[in-house]
Protein backbone atom coordinates (compact mmCIF):
# COMPACT_ATOMS: atom_id res chain seq x y z
CA UNK A 1 0.00 0.00 0.00
CA UNK A 2 1.72 3.30 -1.36
CA UNK A 3 1.66 5.65 1.80
CA UNK A 4 -0.12 8.89 0.96
CA UNK A 5 -0.29 12.27 2.68
CA UNK A 6 -3.96 12.56 2.03
CA UNK A 7 -4.48 10.33 4.98
CA UNK A 8 -2.89 12.72 7.64
CA UNK A 9 -5.61 15.12 5.83
CA UNK A 10 -8.65 12.66 6.56
CA UNK A 11 -7.34 12.04 10.12
CA UNK A 12 -7.32 16.43 11.11
CA UNK A 13 -10.92 16.26 9.38
CA UNK A 14 -11.99 13.22 11.78
CA UNK A 15 -10.45 15.21 14.51
CA UNK A 16 -11.99 18.78 14.01
CA UNK A 17 -14.62 20.24 16.38
CA UNK A 18 -16.57 21.64 13.90
CA UNK A 19 -17.15 18.62 11.96
CA UNK A 20 -19.00 18.77 8.56
CA UNK A 21 -18.79 16.33 5.93
CA UNK A 22 -16.03 16.25 3.73
CA UNK A 23 -15.47 16.40 -0.30
CA UNK A 24 -12.33 14.57 -1.16
CA UNK A 25 -11.31 16.35 -5.27
CA UNK A 26 -9.30 15.77 -7.87
CA UNK A 27 -8.75 14.07 -11.09
CA UNK A 28 -9.51 10.76 -11.93
CA UNK A 29 -6.97 7.50 -10.66
CA UNK A 30 -5.08 9.83 -8.52
CA UNK A 31 -6.13 7.58 -5.44
CA UNK A 32 -9.33 9.29 -3.92
CA UNK A 33 -11.25 5.82 -3.53
CA UNK A 34 -8.29 3.49 -2.44
CA UNK A 35 -7.24 6.36 0.14
CA UNK A 36 -10.68 6.22 1.85
CA UNK A 37 -11.60 2.70 1.52
CA UNK A 38 -8.50 1.86 3.60
CA UNK A 39 -9.06 4.50 5.74
CA UNK A 40 -12.55 3.17 6.86
CA UNK A 41 -11.27 -0.28 6.87
CA UNK A 42 -8.93 0.63 9.31
CA UNK A 43 -10.65 3.22 11.50
CA UNK A 44 -14.13 2.23 11.81
CA UNK A 45 -16.50 -0.79 12.91
CA UNK A 46 -18.60 -0.51 9.17
CA UNK A 47 -18.40 1.11 6.38
CA UNK A 48 -20.96 1.79 3.30
CA UNK A 49 -19.43 2.50 -0.10
CA UNK A 50 -22.20 3.57 -2.70
CA UNK A 51 -20.83 4.08 -6.01
CA UNK A 52 -23.15 6.03 -8.16
CA UNK A 53 -21.63 5.25 -11.45
CA UNK A 54 -21.50 1.34 -10.60
CA UNK A 55 -24.65 1.13 -8.63
CA UNK A 56 -26.73 3.64 -10.28
CA UNK A 57 -30.42 1.89 -8.63
CA UNK A 58 -28.19 3.15 -5.23
CA UNK A 59 -29.56 6.89 -6.10
CA UNK A 60 -33.21 5.51 -4.91
CA UNK A 61 -31.47 6.00 -1.34
CA UNK A 62 -31.86 9.47 -1.87
CA UNK A 63 -35.35 10.01 -3.27
CA UNK A 64 -37.68 11.59 -1.52
CA UNK A 65 -37.39 13.32 2.00
CA UNK A 66 -33.13 13.73 2.43
CA UNK A 67 -33.74 13.02 6.66
CA UNK A 68 -30.87 10.98 7.61
CA UNK A 69 -33.48 9.19 9.49
CA UNK A 70 -35.25 7.84 5.95
CA UNK A 71 -31.64 7.80 4.04
CA UNK A 72 -30.37 5.24 7.00
CA UNK A 73 -33.20 3.18 6.82
CA UNK A 74 -33.10 3.07 3.27
CA UNK A 75 -29.38 1.78 3.39
CA UNK A 76 -30.32 -0.56 5.96
CA UNK A 77 -32.64 -2.35 3.84
CA UNK A 78 -29.97 -2.20 0.52
CA UNK A 79 -27.01 -3.25 3.01
CA UNK A 80 -29.03 -5.84 5.54
CA UNK A 81 -25.73 -7.58 6.29
CA UNK A 82 -24.54 -3.87 7.59
CA UNK A 83 -24.61 -2.72 10.96
CA UNK A 84 -25.15 0.92 10.43
CA UNK A 85 -24.12 2.05 14.06
CA UNK A 86 -23.82 6.40 14.77
CA UNK A 87 -20.20 7.66 15.37
CA UNK A 88 -18.51 3.64 14.50
CA UNK A 89 -20.08 3.89 11.04
CA UNK A 90 -18.05 5.60 7.86
CA UNK A 91 -20.65 6.49 4.73
CA UNK A 92 -18.39 6.92 1.30
CA UNK A 93 -20.54 8.30 -1.53
CA UNK A 94 -18.25 8.11 -4.19
CA UNK A 95 -18.82 9.39 -7.80
CA UNK A 96 -21.26 11.98 -6.20
CA UNK A 97 -21.72 13.92 -9.34
CA UNK A 98 -23.95 11.72 -11.13
CA UNK A 99 -25.83 11.91 -8.39
CA UNK A 100 -27.53 15.24 -7.83
CA UNK A 101 -29.70 14.59 -4.68
CA UNK A 102 -26.63 13.00 -3.10
CA UNK A 103 -24.77 16.37 -2.95
CA UNK A 104 -27.91 17.88 -1.77
CA UNK A 105 -27.77 15.05 1.18
CA UNK A 106 -24.34 16.65 2.93
CA UNK A 107 -26.19 19.16 4.69
CA UNK A 108 -28.35 16.84 6.41
CA UNK A 109 -25.56 14.80 7.28
CA UNK A 110 -23.65 17.26 8.47
CA UNK A 111 -26.28 18.40 10.52
CA UNK A 112 -27.60 15.29 12.30
CA UNK A 113 -23.44 14.58 12.72
CA UNK A 114 -23.87 11.32 13.81
CA UNK A 115 -22.27 9.41 11.37
CA UNK A 116 -19.06 9.96 9.12
CA UNK A 117 -19.85 11.19 5.86
CA UNK A 118 -16.93 11.14 2.93
CA UNK A 119 -18.03 12.25 -0.58
CA UNK A 120 -15.88 11.70 -4.20
CA UNK A 121 -15.82 12.53 -7.52
CA UNK A 122 -13.13 12.70 -10.70
CA UNK A 123 -15.60 15.43 -12.36
CA UNK A 124 -17.26 17.36 -9.79
CA UNK A 125 -15.96 20.86 -11.52
CA UNK A 126 -17.63 20.32 -14.79
CA UNK A 127 -21.44 20.58 -13.08
CA UNK A 128 -20.88 24.58 -12.61
CA UNK A 129 -24.50 25.15 -13.82
CA UNK A 130 -25.69 23.39 -10.56
CA UNK A 131 -22.76 24.62 -8.22
CA UNK A 132 -25.46 26.76 -6.32
CA UNK A 133 -26.92 23.40 -5.05
CA UNK A 134 -24.18 22.73 -3.20
CA UNK A 135 -24.02 22.60 0.35
CA UNK A 136 -21.95 25.43 1.39
CA UNK A 137 -21.13 25.79 4.69
CA UNK A 138 -21.69 22.02 5.55
CA UNK A 139 -18.41 20.47 4.00
CA UNK A 140 -14.78 20.57 4.15
CA UNK A 141 -12.89 19.66 0.96
CA UNK A 142 -9.95 18.01 0.21
CA UNK A 143 -7.75 17.82 -2.78
CA UNK A 144 -6.18 14.85 -4.17
CA UNK A 145 -3.56 14.57 -6.74
CA UNK A 146 -1.10 12.17 -7.97
CA UNK A 147 1.92 11.62 -5.42
CA UNK A 148 4.55 13.69 -5.19
CA UNK A 149 8.22 13.26 -5.14
CA UNK A 150 8.26 12.88 -1.38
CA UNK A 151 5.65 10.01 -1.79
CA UNK A 152 7.50 8.58 -4.45
CA UNK A 153 10.36 7.93 -2.39
CA UNK A 154 8.53 6.50 0.33
CA UNK A 155 7.36 4.07 -2.29
CA UNK A 156 10.93 3.16 -3.12
CA UNK A 157 11.70 2.26 0.43
CA UNK A 158 13.30 5.52 1.70
CA UNK A 159 12.89 6.16 5.32
CA UNK A 160 11.41 9.55 6.54
CA UNK A 161 14.44 10.02 8.61
CA UNK A 162 16.60 9.44 5.30
CA UNK A 163 14.52 12.69 3.87
CA UNK A 164 14.49 14.39 6.80
CA UNK A 165 18.55 14.36 6.71
CA UNK A 166 18.14 15.43 3.14
CA UNK A 167 15.56 18.57 4.32
CA UNK A 168 18.53 19.67 6.93
CA UNK A 169 20.62 20.26 3.57
CA UNK A 170 17.97 22.44 1.97
CA UNK A 171 16.90 24.35 5.27
CA UNK A 172 21.68 25.19 5.51
CA UNK A 173 21.77 25.26 2.10
CA UNK A 174 24.77 23.10 2.51
CA UNK A 175 26.41 20.81 -0.04
CA UNK A 176 25.34 17.39 -0.24
CA UNK A 177 27.77 14.89 -0.26
CA UNK A 178 28.20 13.51 -4.07
CA UNK A 179 26.97 10.09 -3.64
CA UNK A 180 23.30 11.22 -1.61
CA UNK A 181 23.14 13.97 -4.33
CA UNK A 182 23.74 11.25 -7.22
CA UNK A 183 21.23 8.93 -6.23
CA UNK A 184 18.93 11.86 -5.65
CA UNK A 185 18.95 12.79 -9.12
CA UNK A 186 18.46 9.45 -10.11
CA UNK A 187 15.13 8.81 -8.32
CA UNK A 188 13.86 12.33 -9.80
CA UNK A 189 14.42 11.27 -12.62
CA UNK A 190 12.57 8.12 -12.59
CA UNK A 191 9.48 10.02 -10.44
CA UNK A 192 9.53 11.77 -13.95
CA UNK A 193 9.75 9.54 -16.29
CA UNK A 194 7.07 7.73 -14.52
CA UNK A 195 4.83 10.28 -12.91
CA UNK A 196 2.47 10.18 -9.88
CA UNK A 197 -0.61 8.15 -10.63
CA UNK A 198 -0.59 5.72 -7.97
CA UNK A 199 -1.13 2.45 -10.54
CA UNK A 200 1.80 3.66 -12.40
CA UNK A 201 4.11 4.34 -9.42
CA UNK A 202 2.72 0.80 -7.86
CA UNK A 203 4.04 -1.08 -11.10
CA UNK A 204 7.53 0.24 -11.23
CA UNK A 205 8.08 -0.27 -7.61
CA UNK A 206 7.03 -4.35 -7.88
CA UNK A 207 8.53 -4.32 -11.41
CA UNK A 208 11.18 -1.72 -12.40
CA UNK A 209 9.76 -2.30 -15.82
CA UNK A 210 8.97 0.90 -17.56
CA UNK A 211 7.18 -0.99 -20.60
CA UNK A 212 4.55 -2.16 -18.26
CA UNK A 213 5.01 1.83 -16.59
CA UNK A 214 4.11 2.97 -20.83
CA UNK A 215 0.76 0.34 -21.13
CA UNK A 216 -0.50 1.83 -18.06
CA UNK A 217 0.48 5.45 -18.45
CA UNK A 218 -1.58 4.68 -21.62
CA UNK A 219 -4.65 3.25 -20.58
CA UNK A 220 -4.83 6.46 -18.04
CA UNK A 221 -4.63 8.34 -21.06
CA UNK A 222 -7.10 6.47 -23.04
CA UNK A 223 -9.08 7.01 -20.01
CA UNK A 224 -9.32 10.71 -20.12
CA UNK A 225 -9.89 10.94 -23.28
CA UNK A 226 -12.88 8.49 -22.31
CA UNK A 227 -14.20 10.94 -19.72
CA UNK A 228 -13.67 14.20 -22.24
CA UNK A 229 -16.32 12.09 -25.26
CA UNK A 230 -18.92 10.76 -22.32
CA UNK A 231 -18.90 14.27 -20.14
CA UNK A 232 -18.10 16.68 -22.50
CA UNK A 233 -21.11 18.79 -24.36
CA UNK A 234 -21.26 17.80 -27.90
CA UNK A 235 -19.62 21.13 -29.64
CA UNK A 236 -16.65 20.47 -26.46
CA UNK A 237 -15.47 16.80 -27.68
CA UNK A 238 -13.58 17.26 -30.37
CA UNK A 239 -11.89 20.71 -29.45
CA UNK A 240 -11.14 19.56 -25.87
CA UNK A 241 -9.25 16.34 -26.78
CA UNK A 242 -7.24 18.53 -29.60
CA UNK A 243 -6.78 21.13 -26.99
CA UNK A 244 -5.46 18.29 -24.31
CA UNK A 245 -3.08 15.83 -26.58
CA UNK A 246 -1.32 19.12 -28.00
CA UNK A 247 -0.15 19.61 -24.28
CA UNK A 248 3.30 17.58 -24.82
CA UNK A 249 4.13 19.58 -28.27
CA UNK A 250 3.46 22.68 -26.71
CA UNK A 251 5.90 22.08 -23.56
CA UNK A 252 8.48 19.97 -25.00
CA UNK A 253 8.42 20.32 -28.42
CA UNK A 254 9.08 24.35 -28.95
CA UNK A 255 11.02 26.68 -27.24
CA UNK A 256 7.99 28.96 -26.13
CA UNK A 257 5.73 26.91 -24.15
CA UNK A 258 2.75 29.31 -23.72
CA UNK A 259 -0.09 27.38 -25.03
CA UNK A 260 -0.49 28.27 -28.66
CA UNK A 261 -4.38 27.98 -30.19
CA UNK A 262 -2.00 27.32 -33.78
CA UNK A 263 -0.69 24.29 -32.64
CA UNK A 264 -3.74 22.80 -31.87
CA UNK A 265 -4.73 23.08 -35.09
CA UNK A 266 -3.44 24.90 -38.18
CA UNK A 267 -5.13 28.21 -37.89
CA UNK A 268 -6.30 28.01 -34.28
CA UNK A 269 -7.70 30.62 -32.63
CA UNK A 270 -9.06 31.63 -28.96
CA UNK A 271 -12.13 32.89 -30.29
CA UNK A 272 -12.69 28.90 -30.86
CA UNK A 273 -10.72 26.42 -28.45
CA UNK A 274 -10.51 29.10 -25.09
CA UNK A 275 -14.16 27.32 -24.39
CA UNK A 276 -12.47 24.07 -24.37
CA UNK A 277 -9.52 24.76 -22.51
CA UNK A 278 -12.06 26.10 -18.99
CA UNK A 279 -13.74 22.72 -19.59
CA UNK A 280 -10.38 20.78 -19.31
CA UNK A 281 -9.42 22.65 -16.43
CA UNK A 282 -12.67 22.28 -14.43
CA UNK A 283 -12.33 18.97 -15.50
CA UNK A 284 -9.10 18.61 -13.33
CA UNK A 285 -7.41 17.65 -16.58
CA UNK A 286 -5.44 20.93 -16.91
CA UNK A 287 -3.66 22.68 -14.67
CA UNK A 288 -2.79 26.85 -15.66
CA UNK A 289 0.07 29.10 -15.03
CA UNK A 290 -0.75 32.98 -15.82
CA UNK A 291 1.50 35.11 -17.75
CA UNK A 292 2.19 38.29 -15.17
CA UNK A 293 3.09 41.97 -16.92
CA UNK A 294 4.63 42.56 -13.43
CA UNK A 295 6.68 40.66 -10.52
CA UNK A 296 5.10 42.64 -7.55
CA UNK A 297 2.50 41.13 -4.87
CA UNK A 298 -0.20 40.35 -5.15
CA UNK A 299 0.82 38.37 -8.47
CA UNK A 300 -3.34 37.86 -9.47
CA UNK A 301 -3.15 41.58 -10.16
CA UNK A 302 -0.77 41.40 -13.01
CA UNK A 303 -2.18 38.13 -14.35
CA UNK A 304 -3.58 37.71 -17.95
CA UNK A 305 -6.45 34.90 -17.98
CA UNK A 306 -5.40 35.08 -21.86
CA UNK A 307 -1.90 34.28 -22.28
CA UNK A 308 -1.00 31.07 -20.09
CA UNK A 309 0.40 27.89 -20.06
CA UNK A 310 -1.29 24.64 -19.75
CA UNK A 311 0.00 21.70 -18.07
CA UNK A 312 -0.79 17.77 -17.80
CA UNK A 313 -2.31 17.57 -14.12
CA UNK A 314 0.34 14.61 -13.35
CA UNK A 315 3.73 13.81 -15.29
CA UNK A 316 2.17 10.41 -15.73
CA UNK A 317 0.03 11.58 -19.02
CA UNK A 318 2.21 14.02 -20.08
CA UNK A 319 4.65 11.04 -20.43
CA UNK A 320 1.95 8.61 -22.45
CA UNK A 321 1.43 11.14 -24.95
CA UNK A 322 4.99 11.12 -25.99
CA UNK A 323 6.96 7.80 -27.23
CA UNK A 324 8.48 5.61 -25.25
CA UNK A 325 11.97 6.59 -25.84
CA UNK A 326 11.04 9.69 -23.81
CA UNK A 327 11.33 7.57 -20.50
CA UNK A 328 14.45 6.08 -21.90
CA UNK A 329 16.26 9.44 -22.25
CA UNK A 330 15.05 11.03 -19.10
CA UNK A 331 16.26 7.95 -17.26
CA UNK A 332 19.65 8.04 -19.19
CA UNK A 333 20.16 11.49 -18.30
CA UNK A 334 20.58 12.22 -22.31
CA UNK A 335 17.25 14.23 -23.32
CA UNK A 336 18.86 17.12 -25.32
CA UNK A 337 17.43 20.75 -26.76
CA UNK A 338 13.61 21.88 -26.13
CA UNK A 339 12.69 18.49 -24.39
CA UNK A 340 14.92 18.83 -21.66
CA UNK A 341 14.38 22.47 -20.40
CA UNK A 342 10.56 21.91 -21.40
CA UNK A 343 10.41 18.13 -18.97
CA UNK A 344 12.14 19.80 -16.17
CA UNK A 345 9.68 23.08 -16.14
CA UNK A 346 6.71 20.42 -16.11
CA UNK A 347 8.50 18.49 -13.20
CA UNK A 348 8.92 21.81 -11.03
CA UNK A 349 5.33 23.00 -11.99
CA UNK A 350 4.02 20.07 -11.09
CA UNK A 351 5.38 19.92 -7.81
CA UNK A 352 4.06 23.24 -6.93
CA UNK A 353 0.74 22.49 -8.31
CA UNK A 354 0.42 19.54 -5.65
CA UNK A 355 1.26 21.72 -2.80
CA UNK A 356 -1.34 23.69 -4.25
CA UNK A 357 0.15 26.78 -5.26
CA UNK A 358 -1.64 29.04 -8.07
CA UNK A 359 1.35 29.01 -10.76
CA UNK A 360 2.73 32.41 -13.11
CA UNK A 361 5.53 33.26 -15.21
CA UNK A 362 6.87 36.53 -16.82
CA UNK A 363 8.22 36.85 -20.09
CA UNK A 364 9.17 40.28 -21.41
CA UNK A 365 9.11 40.20 -25.14
CA UNK A 366 11.36 43.41 -25.41
CA UNK A 367 14.38 42.69 -23.05
CA UNK A 368 13.66 38.46 -23.80
CA UNK A 369 13.84 38.70 -19.82
CA UNK A 370 11.57 35.09 -18.33
CA UNK A 371 11.06 33.78 -15.33
CA UNK A 372 10.04 30.00 -15.85
CA UNK A 373 7.97 30.34 -12.44
CA UNK A 374 6.48 32.28 -9.65
CA UNK A 375 4.42 31.56 -6.47
CA UNK A 376 3.76 33.54 -3.27
CA UNK A 377 4.62 32.32 -0.24
CA UNK A 378 4.08 33.67 2.87
CA UNK A 379 3.01 37.28 1.29
CA UNK A 380 6.08 37.36 -0.91
CA UNK A 381 6.20 37.01 -4.48
CA UNK A 382 9.16 33.59 -5.12
CA UNK A 383 10.61 33.85 -8.35
CA UNK A 384 11.75 30.35 -9.67
CA UNK A 385 14.35 29.55 -12.92
CA UNK A 386 14.78 26.17 -14.08
CA UNK A 387 17.93 24.83 -15.67
CA UNK A 388 18.76 22.02 -17.37
CA UNK A 389 21.99 22.01 -17.05
CA UNK A 390 23.77 24.86 -14.49
CA UNK A 391 23.96 27.75 -16.59
CA UNK A 392 23.32 31.08 -15.74
CA UNK A 393 20.21 32.53 -14.63
CA UNK A 394 20.57 36.04 -16.33
CA UNK A 395 16.68 36.69 -16.34
CA UNK A 396 16.41 36.10 -12.68
CA UNK A 397 20.05 38.10 -12.05
CA UNK A 398 18.30 40.91 -13.86
CA UNK A 399 14.94 40.50 -11.81
CA UNK A 400 16.45 40.80 -8.46
CA UNK A 401 18.67 43.43 -8.93
CA UNK A 402 15.92 45.30 -9.56
CA UNK A 403 13.45 44.48 -7.58
CA UNK A 404 15.00 44.98 -3.95
CA UNK A 405 11.79 43.92 -2.42
CA UNK A 406 12.01 40.20 -3.12
CA UNK A 407 14.15 38.77 -0.66
CA UNK A 408 15.14 35.68 -2.89
CA UNK A 409 14.72 33.77 -6.01
CA UNK A 410 15.46 30.09 -6.69
CA UNK A 411 17.44 28.81 -9.66
CA UNK A 412 16.40 25.24 -9.72
CA UNK A 413 19.22 22.98 -12.00
CA UNK A 414 20.83 19.60 -12.52
CA UNK A 415 23.96 20.68 -9.83
CA UNK A 416 24.43 20.59 -6.52
CA UNK A 417 23.37 23.20 -3.71
CA UNK A 418 25.68 26.47 -4.89
CA UNK A 419 26.59 29.66 -3.08
CA UNK A 420 23.83 31.79 -2.74
CA UNK A 421 24.72 35.31 -5.38
CA UNK A 422 22.41 38.28 -5.69
CA UNK A 423 19.89 36.94 -2.97
CA UNK A 424 19.97 33.65 -5.72
CA UNK A 425 20.15 30.09 -4.26
CA UNK A 426 21.08 27.46 -6.34
CA UNK A 427 19.07 24.27 -5.65
CA UNK A 428 19.24 20.26 -7.13
CA UNK A 429 15.72 19.94 -8.87
CA UNK A 430 14.37 17.06 -6.57
CA UNK A 431 14.98 20.03 -3.57
CA UNK A 432 11.45 21.46 -5.01
CA UNK A 433 10.13 18.95 -2.76
CA UNK A 434 11.04 21.18 0.53
CA UNK A 435 9.49 24.57 -0.95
Amino acid sequence: MLKRKATDNIIKWIQSKDKKCLIVQGARQTGKTYIIERFAEENYEEFIEINFKQTPSAMDIFTGDLTVDNMIMAMRFRFPEKKIVPEKTMIFLDEIQECQEAVTSLKFWAIDNRFDVIASGSLLGIDYKRASSYPVGYVDYLRMYGLDFEEFLWGMGISEDMIRNLCNYFQSKTVIPEAIHSQMMNYYRQYIATGGMPEVVQKYIDTKDFREVDWIQRNLLQGYQYDIAHYATAEEKVKAEKCYLSLAKQLLDKENHKFQYKEVEQGGRAQKYFSSVEWLLRADMVHLSRLVTNVSFDLDDYARDDFFRAYTTDLSLLMAMKDFSLKQHIVENTLAGNSKGGIYECAIADALYKKGYPLYFYKNETTKKEIDVIIQKDGQVLPIEVKSGNTRASSLKSLMKSHKDICCGYKFADSNIGASEDRIITLPLYMIAFI
